[in-house]
Formats: structure tokens, C-alpha cells, sequence
């Protein structure tokens, strides 16, 4: 131990240089970790709030089935005769809308049966209440809508009284406004310049909100012709969510690599260099133990040195972008992700070890004749 410490302190510049690499490294991997959280959360944190267990779909939609499926009422009251289960309609779409006071926003609008279990409530002001009402979410609130605004939603005239503020949530980057169904429909299906009545638009909604165990859903899917799915699998539905994640989990995966081969790199070339030392130390008594230990003492303070400045350096980031973009780290997944990094660079080390256990003492009494 004592020995490693001395080499690390001769060779300062040579393990400060590999740790500044470790340390960049997993600044990036904590940093993409980040994006690909942040990202999620901006894309289904709307569909993570919701209390249901499973959504049912029409059968016929494989892909972006908020924006394809449509369940017709009849659906909905068999469900909802299913012993066992509770349902209650949901109706997903992206609006537009301006306010009185001329503030522009999109929102995702989200239909909900006020005083069902999908429904938000408010953390400031009023629930929702009624057709001509909204409820909006935080992030609403922080472009500028506010309780007492009425949105008007953009070519079709239909206004909403902001009346509560719910948490944070949105659905494919756009912040989400809680409607009722019947508004929803009226977002959802009315033509643009006409005055359809609420009666004569169709009574379909987007999916289905389930609570209810896995035992009585295939045989009510196949009778009442509808695809139920996890709530979780149903976040592959929102848009963008599927490859937004591929792509950022692409990118850790090959960063993943690149800490093991870097860290390899280095510490191979370094033994390559102390060969003289090892056969030496081997010559004077060391055992092959020591001289692994000896190695992987100093793995282990460049690697754990350089990936916690690393993880300060992701989370100084964190703090510094705060809410402009979506970046999420939570301490649990920076460890998580630290972690990672240095196993894998270790691993990298470890790759140079054979190396050190093969030195040959008799290398210094070929050298001395």
C-alpha cells in the first residue's frame, strides 16, 4: 500500500492526467443519465401520475395509440360491468391555446371524469368541475397561465376557465391541461370554424383507464374487443418517448465501453513501463499477491477519485441548467450510475493484471550480466 501511495506521488502528472479522463468520462455518462431521465419525465410524467394499473386501447392501433385509438362508450360500460375492475375514460390530445391576458401556450389536454380516480385535483385553487373549467399543471403555471384566466383554445373558440393548479406533469414535451371528457371531445372532434353541438360529436375516447388485476383482462379484451396493456408499456405510445430513449441509452452504452478500454489502455502501458520495477520487487521477495494488490490500490484511487469528482461535476450541471431543460438525477441513479462507471474502468485495470503477476525476476539478473 505504502509503495503505491510513493508511485502515485512520483508519477503525479501521468495518474492525474488518466484521473482527469475517469473524471470526464463520468461526468458524461452522469450528465446523458440526466438528459435520458429528464427527458422521460417531460415526455410521460402525465401518464406516471395517473392511478391505473393497465390502459385498454382499440384493438386495431399497434403505434402511437393516444394519437390513433379511439373507444367507444359502449367499451367504457362494459368495463366498467366487469366485476373486479374499475374504469373510467381517458382522452389524450395537443392543443393550442391563448388566454385573456394574451399569453400563448400548447398543452397537452388530458380528459378526465372529475371526482374519478384519475382525476388530479388541485394543490392551488378549485377542481375540476365542469366542462367550461380547467385545471392546469405546474408547468402551465410557470408560462404565465394563472387561476382566473380563461384559454381560449386556438381555432376552435372553445373557452376554459383556469380554475386550480395541479403538480407537475406533462405529455410529449407540452404541459398538460385536465379537462372533462365531453371537453375533450369537443377539442378532439370538432372541425375547425364549425359549430358542431355536443350531442352530435361521437362519444369515443382514447383509452381506458384500468384499475384491476391481470386475471380478468384477457377474457374482457377478447369480449369487448379492446388491447389492454400495462400503464407502463403504454409509455411507449407518447410521442418521441421510444426513440428518445434508444438513442440516450445508445449513448451510455458505448460510454460504458469507452471507461473500460481507456483505463485498460493506460494502466497496460503503464506496467508495460515498470517492468524493470516489478521484476525487481519479485527478485527482493514480493509476492505475485502483493504486486496485484499493489496495481489495483492505484486503480482504484485514479478510478473512485476521478468518478466522484465526476458525479460533482454531473450534479454542478444539474444544478446549473436547472428547469430550462429536462435533466432529472437523482441521487439514487447518479450512485447507481457512478457505480457502473467505476466497475466497468476497474474492470479495465484488471485487464493489465496477468501482466503484473507474470513478471519474471530473473529479468533483473539478465539485465545485471
Amino acid at each position: 500500500m505504502y509503495l503505491a501511495l510513493l508511485e502515485l506521488k512520483a508519477a503525479r502528472g501521468r495518474f492525474l492526467l488518466m484521473g482527469c479522463v475517469v473524471l470526464l468520462v463520468a461526468a458524461l455518462v452522469g450528465i446523458v443519465s440526466g438528459f435520458t431521465t429528464g427527458l422521460g419525465d417531460d415526455t410521460v410524467s402525465a401518464l406516471r401520475r395517473l392511478p391505473a394499473t393497465h390502459l385498454a386501447f382499440s384493438p386495431d392501433t399497434k403505434s402511437d395509440q393516444f394519437a390513433r385509438s379511439l373507444v367507444p362508450a359502449e367499451t367504457l360500460t362494459g368495463w366498467q360491468q366487469r366485476p373486479g375492475v374499475r374504469a373510467t375514460p381517458l382522452g389524450v390530445g395537443i392543443t393550442r391555446g391563448t388566454t385573456d391576458r394574451h399569453t400563448e401556450v400548447d398543452l397537452a389536454a388530458f380528459g378526465v371524469e372529475p371526482g374519478s380516480f384519475l382525476d388530479p385535483g388541485a394543490e392551488d385553487g378549485q377542481r375540476l368541475g365542469g366542462d367550461d373549467q380547467l385545471v392546469i399543471s405546474r408547468k402551465l403555471a410557470e408560462e404565465g397561465v394563472a387561476i382566473g384566466d380563461t384559454l381560449t383554445v386556438d381555432r376552435l373558440g372553445i373557452a376554459l376557465k383556469v380554475t386550480g393548479i395541479t403538480g407537475r406533469a406533462s405529455y410529449g414535451h407540452v404541459p398538460v391541461g385536465y379537462v372533462t371528457t365531453a371537453t375533450w371531445q369537443r377539442i378532439r372532434f370538432t372541425t375547425p370554424g364549425a359549430k358542431t353541438p355536443a350531442a352530435e360529436l361521437p362519444h369515443q375516447y382514447s383509452a381506458i383507464a384500468l384499475q384491476a388485476g391481470t386475471s380478468e383482462l384477457a377474457a374482457a379484451d377478447r369480449e369487448l374487443g379492446t388491447r389492454t396493456v400495462p400503464l407502463e408499456d403504454a409509455f411507449a405510445a407518447a410521442p418521441g418517448y421510444t426513440g428518445e430513449r434508444v438513442t440516450m441509452t445508445s449513448i451510455q452504452f458505448f460510454l460504458y465501453l469507452i471507461a473500460p478500454l481507456v483505463v485498460g489502455a493506460f494502466f497496460g502501458v503503464w506496467t508495460v513501463q515498470r517492468q524493470p520495477e516489478l521484476a525487481l520487487l519479485r527478485a527482493m521477495g514480493a509476492s505475485r499477491r502483493r504486486l496485484l494488490g499493489h496495481t489495483l490500490v492505484q486503480a482504484a484511487v485514479v478510478v473512485i477519485g476521478g468518478t466522484a469528482a465526476g458525479a460533482a461535476l454531473a450534479s454542478a450541471v444539474g444544478l446549473l441548467v436547472g428547469t430550462e431543460v429536462p435533466f432529472s438525477l437523482p441521487g439514487l441513479a447518479l450512485t447507481a450510475t457512478m457505480g457502473t462507471v467505476a466497475l466497468a474502468a476497474l474492470a479495465g485495470a484488471a485487464l493489465t493484471l496477468r501482466r503484473v503477476a507474470t513478471a519474471d525476476p530473473m529479468t533483473m539478473l539478465g539485465a545485471g550480466r
